[in-house]
This record gives structure tokens, C-alpha cells and sequence, in this order.
């Protein structure tokens, strides 16, 4: 194919019709490039049914948590259907306004898609099937909106213009001629889509009002992004759809992410006073990720876990970047996909009766990875010498030993998440929140290292010391509800004693509580103090003073609170050690923060240097490597324009820079060792450029520009 010029080089050649690449699944992607390609194939199933387990959990979890929301919502607007049908004054009056519902949804603007999107399915289900979802993009001026309007509640093809008529009218079947594009066009077209059909009766009158409610369902219009549309544009779109609000049931949803003095900074009081507004305010986006963290990451039944780097990078990219829960379960995806394709023993990261079985039928090189294992490699150094020699030569009793140890991290798991709760009971409503108000703060606190080695522990410790009767029984019986939910043996035992201290609590009276203590019966040695005194004296009744108050007495309730804490302090110190200290975590555990840190906070300018620098980097061909400091003539035409403007500095002569790409480029066209494999990779990866590079080369310096330049 010809490309002598410049204006047919920008051009992409599809390849012809021939050529059919064959399409992979997404097992042969997987199984491509996995180190143990013999468990692969397990590692693959095992990852996409805990990938669907999560999904469905958060699908489950995604509808409770929306659930008040759009029942609120759904409430609504059969509420202002109703009221259009009454005939008191008020109803009158308020039927001359919009019925307008803003919903305040957050500053989480990628997770709006899924809400409205189960809003409209709802609204179209239970309210009515006249149900249109507008966005600003599409909607730059009033006749864009109102088409869009007209098109999503009709189902049909509006046009505005000749031009776009004569167009439209050849291709498309359903087209609804209209030369200005209105509201009255919508009116004829509900009229004849509720036109009531002559069956009632009049001596029942009740059921003809209930059939007329039928009959005539709201038009609800969704605007998604609110801030994001043209102020002028939805004024003008509000005042036409008042002057039809006696023939049309119209009912706005706002969808607003900041505040709802939005409203008023974009419209008038003309404006805003023909609508009806009531606020709807959503569940915050720190509150759903708190309650995804809660039954995704701090549940022993969904058996993969990050550590607390990873968890840092997830959180860290929600809270300073997108306060997105749908991209922070992305971000779970992703490690999830990544800890099965580059783990091999993966394949223990199961459901302890799969992973025992699974033990028993490793490979002699995954057995040799356990060997390798750093956590294994503590346990193995705690062992006798004879117990080291069987471990590191003898796989059946390394098998063995395997087995438990997967036995003894389930069952860890079991008791971390129950205490972590309890502690976070306790600690969570403190002044100054020592060891976090979130549980996630917690988490990463109790995931770095021993929590009870923390500072932060021992002073919220002291404050819980100092909590009233009523609020230290009210915090212990949350930790026995949370207790009650565990059906680990050790949490069973764990509550019947905490239960056994909250029955004693409750046995206090205020009596008991009021009961003097020794201080108040000995004598104050302050009073025996003469007037005059030498320096002796006075110590000796200052150290007089100290050993009186350590010898005070404490109340019943200062004694069963310590007892309690010391109760809490044990379960603590036996089941909160961090997931290193557990032999084989690796195989549930993923810790590679930098590769979810890289995909998910891409920074292009960096991403496109890299590729300029290196583009074996991204295509993987073998051809393309070479050594620092080269300019290799196989690379593609803008990556050797790219690094030969790096060696020119920071002013470039452009006949030099054309001379030095000149070299490179005909060394790849003589009788190189390299040619051969240039001509694929000219054929495959880069632009038609070498044959009359003169010319193309200055399609790489534009580019070029482009990219130095921003």
C-alpha cells in the first residue's frame, strides 16, 4: 500500500477482512505468562468463583444501602401523582408547581451511574413507564435537551432541523417529524398513550379515581449532574415545562453532588418558585465504603486479604482522589486477579476443605516455594533441629505439617475479626479518637504491627478506664452481640465470660457504688503538721500521704471495670497479632502495593516517556530490547525521533536532529542483522514511515511537540 505522503500517513489501515484473529478466552489469558502453568487452570476457577462471590455480595449490599433511598424517592412521586388528583385548595396550589426531588448524592460522581440507573428501573417498574435520564454532555443547549426529552420518553427519533430531517427521514423507521422541537408535541402524545377508555360505571366512583391515577402516571425527568448543566439552558427548559403543567404530570429528580444551595445559585427566584422542592439526602460515600470494608475485607468467609500497604493505596486513592466505592471494588478486582496469576501457591486460597485438599496434591517446585515462604522460614527456626531437617527434606511431612498450619490460619481469621470489632466497640467513641473513629484506621493499625506495642492503645485503654456505669455496660453488651455472630470455639468461651461480667455490672446498685472507702476513716497526717517543720518531717508525711492512697480501696465497679479490661487487654494480646506472624499468610494475603499503586494512579506523562524510552516496556517484543544509552533502528519512528531529541538537549537544531534520525533509519534499511525482524515490527506495532521518512519525520516532530509541551 502507497504512502508516499504526508496526509496518507495519519491514516490507520484496517487489516483486510482475511485476516481473522482468533479471539481467547479469558482462561487463556490467565493461564498466559502464569509462572505455574499446572495449577493455573485451579488457580483460575478459584479466583472467578471468589470474584463472583464478591460481586454478588456487593450487588446485595449496593440495593440495602440504596434501598431507603429510592423507597423514599418511589414514595414521592406516587405522593405527587395523588395529590394532582384532589380537588382541596392546597393540592390545587401545589399542583400548579413541579414536584421537584433533590437528591443529594456526594461527591462520589462515579458511583451516580448505579444509582440512577436502579432509580429509573424502579420508577419504570412500580411508578410509571414514562421515565427520561438526561446528562450536561448531551445537553449543551435547550434543543438538545429537549430532543434528548422527547426522544428517551417517546421512544422515537425528533428532529430539529431540515437538514437533519432529510437525513434521518431515509434511515430511520420511527422518525417524529417535527420542524421545533416542543413540549406540545409530548402533550398529544401522552394524551393518546392515557387516553381513558369508557368502561367505568359511574355508581362506583372510588374505583374510576383509582383507574384515573392509573391512567395518567408522572413524566419523571432525571437530571444526573445538575452542576455540570448550563444555567440559562435550565432555566429556560423549567419555564416552558411550567406553562404545561396542567396537561403534563411532570416531576423532576436533581441529581446534585455538592450542596443544595446549588439550586438556588443556578436559578432565579422566578425560576426556582414554580417548582416544589424536597430534599432526599443519601447515605455518605465514608459510610458506604465503611460498610463495604465491613463485609468484603473484615469477613473470615471471603478467604483472599491485602495487607496493610495495599489497603493503604485503596484507601488512600478513595479519599484523595474519587471517594469512589465502585473503583476502590475495582481496585479489589484487580488485586484479587493479580494474586492468583503471579502467587502459585494461590492455590491454597480457598475454603479450608478445598485448601487441605489442595495441600496434598502440590507439585515438588510449589513445595519448594513453601520452603521458601519467609513466614515459613520464622516457624521452621522455632522448631527443634530434627523437626527442621523433616521440614526442609521430607515432603509428605511437610504436607502434614502444611495441612495444619492452613487449618491454624483459618482458624486465626476466625477469632481477628470478632475482637477487632470489640476493640473498635470500645475505643471508637473516645475523645480524641486514639485509636480511630473508622474501623479501616484500626485495621491498618492492627495489620502493621502488635496494636497493644502501640502508644495509642495504652492512653485509650486509660480513657475507657474512666467511662461511667452506664456507657462502660452499654459498649459491653455490643461486644457480646458481636460475639454471639462468631461460631469459633474460642469466641464461644470468650462470651460466656464476658456475659458472666455484664451480669455482675447489672447486679451493682448505686449503693454498692457509694461505699466509703479506708481513705475516709484514716486520720490525715496533713492535720498532725506543726506549724514549723524541718525538711525530714515533711517527707516523711508526704510518703505517709502516697502509701495511704495506694492502700485506698477500691468500689466494686472500679473492680469489675478493671477486671473487664484486663479480660478485653488478654483477648487483644492472643488474637489481634499482626497476619506476618501467621506461617503461610502469603498464600492468602497480597502485598504488591507497588503494581496496584501503577495501574491505578497512571500518570500519562510519565506512562507516554516510558513508552518513548522503552517501548518493549508495552509491546513485548523481542526485537525492541536494547541496551541503556543505544537508539535501537528497530524501534518505531517517534521512539527514535524521541530519544534522539534527548540527546540534544534543551535547544535542538533541526537539520542535526533529521541527519541523526537519517542515520539511524538507514542503517535498519541496508543489509543490518536487524532488518529482517524491523520489517515485522514495522508491519505489526508502528506507522508506515520509513519508505520516504524525509517527509514523515515531520509528523514525528509535531507530535513530539505535543507531548514536550504539555
Amino acid at each position: 500500500m502507497a504512502t508516499s505522503s504526508v496526509s496518507k500517513g495519519c491514516f490507520v489501515f484496517k487489516p483486510s477482512a482475511k485476516k481473522k484473529k482468533k479471539t481467547l478466552s479469558l482462561e487463556s489469558y490467565f493461564v498466559q505468562g502464569c509462572e505455574d502453568a499446572e495449577s493455573s487452570e485451579i488457580r483460575f476457577r478459584l479466583c472467578q468463583e471468589l470474584w463472583d462471590e464478591i460481586k454478588t455480595d456487593t450487588e446485595v449490599l449496593q440495593d440495602e444501602l440504596n434501598r431507603t433511598i429510592l423507597d423514599s424517592l418511589l414514595d414521592f412521586t406516587r405522593k405527587c401523582s395523588s395529590t394532582r388528583q384532589n380537588s382541596d385548595w392546597t393540592s390545587q396550589m401545589r399542583a400548579s408547581e413541579i414536584p421537584t426531588a433533590a437528591l443529594m448524592l456526594g461527591v462520589n460522581v462515579p458511583d451516580h451511574d448505579m444509582t440512577f440507573q436502579s432509580l429509573s428501573d424502579m420508577l419504570k417498574q412500580s411508578v410509571s413507564p414514562h421515565v427520561a435520564s438526561v446528562q450536561a454532555k448531551e445537553c449543551g443547549a435547550l434543543k438538545h435537551l429537549m430532543k434528548k426529552v422527547l426522544e428517551r420518553l417517546m421512544d422515537t427519533v425528533v428532529v430539529v432541523d431540515d437538514e437533519d430531517e432529510e437525513e434521518n427521514v431515509e434511515t430511520s423507521p420511527r422518525v417524529h417529524r417535527s420542524m421545533h422541537c416542543s413540549l406540545g408535541i409530548l402533550c398529544d402524545w401522552y394524551t393518546a398513550r392515557t387516553k381513558k377508555s369508557p368502561t367505568g360505571t359511574p355508581g362506583k366512583k372510588r374505583s374510576s379515581q383509582v383507574r384515573d391515577e392509573q391512567q395518567q402516571p408522572p413524566v419523571v425527568i432525571i437530571f444526573k449532574d445538575l452542576e455540570a448543566f448550563n444555567p440559562r439552558v435550565l432555566q429556560d427548559f423549567i419555564l416552558i415545562c411550567s406553562q404545561y403543567i396542567d396537561r403534563l404530570p411532570l416531576t423532576f429528580i436533581f441529581g446534585i453532588a455538592t450542596s443544595p444551595s446549588t439550586i438556588q445559585h443556578m436559578l432565579p427566584h422566578s425560576v426556582s418558585s414554580l417548582l416544589c422542592i424536597e430534599l432526599f439526602q443519601s447515605l455518605s460515600c465514608t459510610q458506604h465504603l465503611a460498610t463495604v470494608i465491613d463485609k468484603l475485607i473484615l469477613a473470615s468467609r471471603i478467604h483472599f486479604k491485602l495487607n496493610g500497604k495495599v489497603m493503604q493505596v485503596l484507601i488512600g486513592v478513595f479519599l484523595y482522589h474519587d471517594f469512589s466505592v465502585r473503583n476502590f471494588i475495582k481496585g479489589l478486582q484487580l488485586a484479587l486477579l493479580e494474586h492468583f496469576h503471579s502467587q502459585p501457591l494461590s492455590v491454597l486460597c480457598c475454603k479450608k476443605k478445598q485448601a487441605l485438599f489442595n495441600v496434598t496434591q502440590l507439585s515438588k517446585p510449589n513445595l519448594d516455594r513453601i520452603r521458601q515462604l519467609p513466614s515459613f522460614k520464622r516457624y521452621v527456626e522455632k522448631q527443634e533441629a530434627q523437626e527442621q531437617v523433616n521440614l526442609m527434606t521430607d515432603d509428605s511431612h511437610l504436607k502434614e505439617v502444611c495441612q495444619q498450619l492452613i487449618k491454624d490460619l483459618h482458624k486465626y481469621h476466625k477469632n481477628y475479626y470478632p475482637i477487632l470489632r470489640c476493640l473498635h466497640t470500645l475505643t471508637s467513641s473516645l475523645p480524641r479518637y486514639p485509636l480511630g473513629k473508622q474501623i479501616r484506621e484500626l485495621y491498618l493499625i492492627c495489620l502493621a504491627k502488635n496494636v497493644w506495642e502501640n502508644e495509642d492503645y495504652q492512653s485509650a485503654m486509660k480513657l475507657v478506664k474512666m467511662l461511667a456505669k452506664g456507657e462502660m455496660v452499654s459498649l459491653l453488651q455490643k461486644c457480646v452481640e458481636i460475639l454471639q455472630l462468631s461460631k469459633s470455639k474460642k469466641m464461644k468461651n470468650a462470651l460466656v465470660q464476658l456475659e458472666e461480667l455484664l451480669a455482675k455490672f447489672k447486679q451493682l446498685d448505686t449503693a454498692t457504688e457509694m461505699t466509703p472507702t479506708v481513705e475516709a476513716s484514716i486520720p490525715s497526717p496533713i492535720k498532725n503538721l506543726q506549724k514549723k517543720t524541718d525538711l525530714f518531717q515533711l517527707q516523711k508525711t508526704l510518703l505517709e500521704m502516697n502509701e495511704s492512697r495506694r492502700a485506698k480501696r477500691l468500689s466494686p465497679f472500679e473492680n469489675l471495670r478493671n477486671e473487664a479490661l484486663e479480660f478485653i487487654d488478654n483477648l487483644v494480646k492472643s488474637h489481634l497479632s499482626p497476619p506476618e506472624s501467621q506461617p503461610l499468610y502469603e498464600v492468602c494475603y497480597y502485598s504488591s502495593s507497588a503494581t496496584v499503586r501503577r495501574h491505578l494512579n497512571a500518570t500519562p506523562r510519565t506512562s507516554i516517556q516510558a513508552a518513548l524510552s522503552n517501548p518493549y516496556y508495552y509491546l513485548q517484543n523481542d526485537s525492541l530490547k536494547s541496551e541503556d544509552g543505544t537508539v535501537s533502528n528497530t524501534a518505531p519512528d517517534i521512539c527514535i525521533a524521541y530519544k534522539l531529541h534527548l540527546e540534544c538537549g534543551r535547544l535542538i537544531n533541526l537539520y542535526d536532529w533529521l541527519e541523526a534520525y537519517s542515520t539511524v533509519v538507514s542503517a535498519a534499511e541496508g543489509n543490518d542483522q536487524d532488518s529482517e525482524n524491523f520489517g515485522k515490527v514495522d508491519e505489526v506495532k508502528q506507522y508506515p514511515f520509513r519508505k520516504k521518512y524525509f517527509s514523515q519525520i515531520i509528523l514525528c516532530c509535531c507530535c513530539l511537540s505535543v507531548l514536550l509541551s504539555e
